[in-house]
């Protein structure tokens, strides 16, 4: 590979690079799912509902969904070594905040602090991955980039649960804390500054819009679970952020230096790219949020117990993706995609007939072949996407497609999590069989809550299966670099 460059043409250490990239971007993801199991605990530590303390994932996504569209106009703004530094400062001022947290409010501060780093630093990687590897080299570095993105959020309840078992909840960001501050410093003699900038000024509207617009959405679907797609809050929040994003999209669009550049739409392969992504973020999302819920619901298990027996798959999608991403840099990422896919489908395909009685090892079974199918889509698809558009475009096609990628991950747990409850509901036997028979009701219960999680695997398998057809029009060839400038 020929000799390291950055953007003032000076030689770089590239490994050093990527792994102090690798590194801090995964304690950032991490922290999307590292609450999932802790939930209880921080409830009785605070004193708050299941509704307040629900705002500690649901504040950290809908930020985290604000900033990626502004990642764009920073990452072509502003000295890559410097924002990345910046990036992760703000991470770790966010981790000490929620580490010392004395109250809930203090706690949901940090949350929501650590939220705005990853939301910089997550985008970041995936540029920077794109701009300093050439095209045929791509596939190799976003699956180490996959690794990050898709492994992290994924052994984040296993992990949560075993410190919540071990020790106590401040473990959960104390742990991160020493790891933040020795990449910050390896940042300062390693990260350079590899992305091209020019001085632009930020549309200060567009901004607005952008973050009331996929705030709006984002706290819409991800009230659904808890409030019911029927409630006011639910329904108005939706519809403002339809609203605003329409006349978001409406002025990037009249613009000539936009905001975020949505006409990377315009090239068929990153469009076709992004659907396949967030299709599969949908299929990984939603399910890794049901399956532990059938665990400790139906099978008695422990929060800790339940997470640990998805590790299988998360470290399936950890061993999988660089080696996927070799093989997008050979073949492309159609026959990837279409495999990936068929994976996904036969795997998801089974939890339709889930029953009380279905043995464990089959559940964890299943999930790792998800795993797999889903390393095999995720970054290629990503790549594919990416390598059609020319360099300039390549950041804000980063931030488009974790744009769409965050608000599909939303869209899908709410739409899972209401079907799990509308199905469970209406299926539920009448109040009057408690009293005169007791047993028979807790049977038609069971039978109902069972009912909800069958639905709920349908819905997913339906994504699974446009995702499925959607990838026989990807393109054959391995890299397809500068289709849209």
């Amino acid at each position: 590979m020929s000799k390291a460059l950055d953007a003032q043409g000076k030689s770089y250490n590239r490994l050093m690079l990527v792994i102090v990239l690798l590194v801090g971007t995964f304690c950032t993801v991490l922290n999307q799912t590292i609450l999932a199991t802790a939930f209880p605990t921080l409830m009785k530590a605070f004193d708050i509902s299941t509704s307040t303390v629900q705002w500690l994932t649901t504040g950290f996504l809908m930020v985290n969904g604000i900033m990626i569209p502004v990642s764009a106009w920073l990452s072509t703004r502003f000295n890559t070594k410097w924002l990345y530094i910046s990036a992760m400062l703000i991470f770790e001022v966010g981790t000490i905040l929620a580490w010392a947290a004395p109250s809930y409010s203090v706690l949901l501060s940090g949350r929501l602090i650590q939220a705005v780093g990853v939301g910089i630093s997550m985008p970041l990687l995936q540029n920077i991955m794109l701009s300093i590897f050439p095209a045929n080299k791509r596939g190799v570095a976003m699956g180490l980039a996959g690794v990050v993105i898709g492994v992290a959020p994924a052994i984040g309840p296993t992990l949560s649960g075993y410190i919540i078992d071990t020790w106590e909840w401040r473990y959960l960001f104390g742990m991160i804390i020493p790891i933040v501050a020795l990449v910050i410093v390896l940042a300062f003699f390693f990260m350079k500054p590899v992305l091209k900038t020019a001085k632009s000024q930020i549309d200060w509207l567009s901004l607005c819009l952008s973050t009331v617009g996929f705030g709006a959405l984002l706290y819409g679907f991800s009230s659904v679970g808890d409030k019911g797609w029927g409630s006011a809050i639910v329904l108005t929040s939706l519809i403002i952020g339809i609203v605003v994003i329409s006349i978001f999209v409406w002025r990037q669009l009249k613009m000539e230096k936009p905001f975020l550049e949505l006409r990377v739409f315009t090239s068929k392969e990153f469009t076709i790219a992004t659907a396949l992504s967030s299709i599969v973020m949908i299929a990984m999302v939603g399910v890794e949020m049901i399956v532990p819920l059938y665990l400790q619901m139906i099978h008695g298990m422990s929060a800790f117990n339940s997470g640990l027996l998805l590790l299988p798959g998360a470290v399936m999608m950890a061993v999988m993706s660089p080696i996927t991403g070799q093989a997008f840099d050979r073949i492309g990422a159609r026959r990837l995609a279409i495999a990936g896919l068929f994976l996904l489908t036969a795997g998801t395909l089974p939890f339709v007939v889930l029953t009380k009685s279905t043995p464990i090892i089959y559940i964890v079974f299943l999930y790792a072949v998800r795993m797999f199918g889903i390393s095999m889509v995720m970054m290629p698809a990503t790549t594919a996407g990416m390598n059609a558009l020319s360099s300039q475009l390549i950041s804000h096609g980063t931030a488009v497609n974790n744009t769409v990628r965050q608000i599909a991950s939303s869209i899908g747990t709410a739409v899972l999590v209401s079907v799990l409850a509308n199905v469970t509901k209406s299926q539920m036997p009448g109040k009057h069989l408690l009293t005169s028979e007791p047993l028979e009701y807790k049977v038609r219960a069971l039978n109902a809550t069972m009912a909800g999680y069958q639905g709920a695997f349908w819905v997913a398998v339906i994504f699974c299966i446009v995702g499925f057809v959607i990838a026989f029009f990807m393109k054959s060839s391995a890299t397809h670099q500068k289709g849209v400038n």
